[in-house]
């Protein structure tokens, strides 16, 4: 199911799960950073442009997660 997009990013730090590539992103309502991590895997320190392929398929298809399972993944 599709996440949510427009203001509500902009409502709450958002945690989403992509299965299908094994990846999930943290995007920051602060300042809309957003953060990847691969199943099993730190997250990475790169910040994710908005307009990157994997994130705008996760935003697609994945699913909204809690923080806890986006850390414990």
């Amino acid at each position: 199911m599709a996440i949510k997009t427009g203001e509500y990013l902009n409502s709450k730090d958002v945690y989403i799960d992509y299965p299908f590539e094994e990846v999930m992103f943290r995007r920051m309502k602060k300042n809309g950073a957003i953060y990847k991590k691969f199943y099993g895997e730190q997250e990475s320190s790169e910040l994710i442009h908005y307009h990157n392929r994997l994130y705008n398929e996760a935003l697609l298809s994945g699913n909204e997660i809690t923080q806890e399972e986006y850390e414990n993944r």
